[in-house]
């Protein structure tokens, strides 16, 4: 019996397809340099793609900029918004003494109804 069993391949141990026939897009390599540890890192896109000035460093994850002639990219975060935060919107709606009231008024409204509650079962 051990003579006739079937052997098979293991699933995505090896490819039945070949290579023949395939052209592969051109590629290009850019180096990018991380100011935080001095490390390069080389990462290979399409000759299309356009290649970001940034990328995050694979040994320390912070950011690593790309070297044009050996020379790191100028890049220009000034068209970047600033996150706003709720408060941020909230004083661009009212102002201090505005919201200062408001809260006094809430508070003395709390505390009214708070007087006012039975002390039930």
């Amino acid at each position: 019996m051990a003579d006739r069993s079937l052997r098979g391949m293991r699933l995505g141990a090896q490819s039945l397809q070949t290579e023949e026939g395939v052209t592969f897009s051109p590629r290009v390599s850019h180096t990018y340099l991380c100011a935080a540890c001095g490390r390069e890192t080389v990462l290979i896109f399409s000759a299309e793609a356009e290649a970001p000035d940034e990328w995050e460093c694979k040994h320390c994850s912070q950011v690593a900029t790309r070297l044009v002639d050996s020379k790191p990219v100028v890049v220009d975060h000034s068209d970047e918004k600033i996150p706003r935060t709720p408060w941020d919107m909230l004083l661009e709606r009212r102002t201090l003494p505005e919201l200062e009231e408001l809260l006094e008024e809430r508070l003395t409204f709390l505390r009214a109804r708070r007087g006012q509650q039975k002390i039930g079962a």
